[in-house]
């Protein structure tokens, strides 16, 4: 495809077999981008691991392997450097060919992959009578951003929103709303925010002990029971949280719908079958009332042996319990073969002390994988979770509607020739963007500051930054085509998610002859290893910044090649880049779940 890595690493091999002998042609040759244009454009850095299996020094190894390379038509000049590296220049026209076939490929250079894997993604997970605050925003955005690029590289992907709809919380809230003297029908009347307040004075009196408590206790067993009553005043809240969540979801563009929501009641019928099986392979047993899985590895501060709680001295199930039985769910009902778990990084030791029980259960082994993707807090300016200035909680509805707000004086402002109707869909778009571009580009498992400047700020590292890119390419694109010569040429990918591209046949050729040029070409070309890493480390940030780069990079391009004024052949070839780019960061802002508007 257009990495020109991939026709780098047999070239690479080959001369590593003619140079140290047939048994080195499988060897990776470690190529990597370089870091700096005096070093070429890839480096090879194989030298120094071949150097320790052949005895020879690292630099003698990679001067073994220049003078065997056969790169005509593709390397135009190979370096040893320093201690043993090989830096490697490219053929301009040999870029040219492959800027060309990326601008003709559907896909732009990204290949699916060759054997595709079945995952299962565990993410949103809000939980039922409790608005959606800030911090409920990680782990919906990550884990949408996560399916689109894997489904886009071909895998199979099987969404699984792990509500949070069962245990003691609604034993103490549903005996709460007995109290109130509720009933089904009055508890289907109530909004998400009547739900909220309810819940915050439930809790209030359960931690005050005494005989609520203790029938807040009982009432879970009832409810876990199947008990009329109890299931009734419960599907209520469940009915009007799900109201709110899915509005808030579709909101945020994401990909995640009613259909996918698997609710910690949904594994109630399994959690019995579930339990006696542990028994039964001997790895469950009572403790202090309660049934316990003693999982090897994990102790205390006293040094004693943690354990996975199944079911309490009461009878009832626990969080811990449902979440062993959702990954026997995925493994053997949904056939998954990869289980991704986004969640808070203060549930790793949770996870991995049921990944532990699985694993010695048999629900996990060499056909399929649990792993947890933690994700850090939103933090304010003072390193504390965010929080209005009267200290409460930011609804996330709330912060939806102020990022808009900000986006929509900032669009009134920058472009009042927008008519009315294109003005409120570019700020929708800008603001809700912003917001989940802010989380994005940040490495998931660190904690970030929020910050609505730098949110919705049109220079650097932020979504206005590449929806503006994009539109002003797409500007030069429709100035292009407004004259009747250049009518022809590859076609412009659409402003929506990924892949939609609409390309001719056969682009026009590709000159590379200015740094500048030269320099896009090979950050277009990057498109393919920046989403492939996204999949590989879970990490929606490489493709952030990989977008950052190619948007700055075309920045400089403009401004040293001229595109509509140059003459025909040059104009042909800088428009293909032109078009190239912006499909790339049209398509590369819809994996992330963002709008790339047309005009701004």
């Amino acid at each position: 495809m257009a990495d020109p890595s991939q026709t780098l690493v047999p070239l690479l091999q080959d001369a590593m077999a003619a140079a140290l002998g047939e048994e080195f042609r499988s060897a990776d040759p470690v190529i990597r981008r370089s870091a700096q244009d005096k070093f070429g454009d890839y480096q090879a850095n194989a030298a120094m691991a071949l150097a320790k299996t052949t005895g020879r020094p690292p630099r003698e190894v990679a001067e073994a392997v220049v003078g065997r390379l056969r790169g005509e038509g593709v390397v135009a000049k190979a370096e040893v450097a320093g201690p043993g590296f090989i830096n490697l220049t490219l053929e301009d026209a040999f870029l040219g060919r492959q800027a060309q076939a990326a601008a003709a490929d559907p896909r732009l250079g990204v290949s699916e992959v060759g054997e595709p894997c079945r995952f299962v993604l565990d993410y949103g997970g809000a939980n039922v009578a409790k608005e959606l605050l800030v911090h409920h925003m990680r782990s919906p955005v990550i884990g949408d951003a996560m399916a689109r690029v894997l489904g886009h590289l071909g895998h199979v992907v099987i969404r699984q929103d792990h509500l949070g709809d069962w245990g003691r919380q609604f034993g103490m809230l549903i005996e709460h709303l007995v109290d109130l003297g509720w009933e089904a029908g009055s508890a289907g009347q109530r909004t998400i925010s009547d739900l909220n307040v309810l819940y915050q004075e439930a809790q209030t009196k359960f931690d005050g002990g005494g005989v609520f408590a203790e029938r807040a206790r009982r009432r879970v067993v009832q409810l876990q029971a199947g008990e009329a009553e109890t299931v009734a005043l419960w599907q209520a809240l469940v009915d009007e949280s799900e109201r709110h969540f899915q509005a808030v979801y579709r909101r945020l563009g994401l990909t995640i719908g009613p259909d996918d929501i698997r609710a910690e009641s949904f594994y109630n019928p399994m959690l019995e079958p579930m339990a006696r099986e542990l028994e039964e392979k001997g790895l469950a047993r009572m403790d202090q009332g309660a049934l316990c899985v003693f999982p090897e590895g994990f102790t205390g501060r006293d040094g004693q042996p943690l354990p996975v709680i199944i079911r309490n001295s009461e009878g009832a199930y626990l969080y811990a319990a449902t979440d062993v039985a959702a990954v026997r769910y995925s493994t053997e009902d949904l056939k998954g073969e990869r289980l991704v778990y986004f969640t808070d990084a203060r549930q790793s030791q949770h996870f991995a002390m049921v990944f532990a029980v699985c694993r010695e259960a048999g629900w996990l082994g060499p056909d399929s994988t649990a792993e947890h993707a933690p994700f850090g807090n939103v933090v304010g300016e003072d390193g504390r979770p965010l929080r209005t200035r009267s200290g409460d909680s930011i609804k996330l509805a709330d912060l939806l509607d102020e990022a808009v707000a900000r986006a929509r004086a900032v669009v009134e402002e920058k472009s009042p020739d927008l008519g009315p109707e294109e003005q409120t869909a570019v700020a929708e778009a800008v603001g809700v963007g912003g917001l989940k571009y802010h989380d994005l580009a940040n490495d998931r498992v660190k904690d970030y500051v929020f910050d609505w400047d730098r949110m919705l700020a049109r220079e650097g590292n932020t979504a206005p930054y590449l929806q503006y890119a994009h539109a002003r390419i797409r500007s030069i694109l429709r100035r292009a085509e407004a004259g009747a010569s250049e009518a022809s040429g590859p076609g412009v990918a659409g402003a929506g998610g990924a892949g939609e591209t609409s390309t001719p046949a056969e682009s026009p050729a590709v000159l590379v002859a200015e740094p500048q040029e030269r320099a896009l070409v090979l950050a277009l070309l990057g498109f393919e290893v920046a989403v492939e890493s996204v999949a590989e480390g879970m990490s929606p940030h490489r493709l952030c910044t990989y977008l950052f780069d190619l948007a700055s990079t075309f920045t400089s391009f403009y401004e040293a090649c001229p595109v509509l004024r140059a003459e025909p052949a040059v104009r042909d070839s800088r428009l293909v880049l032109c078009r190239l780019t912006a499909s790339i960061l049209s398509t590369g802002l819809g994996l992330l779940g963002i709008e790339a508007p047309e005009r701004m």
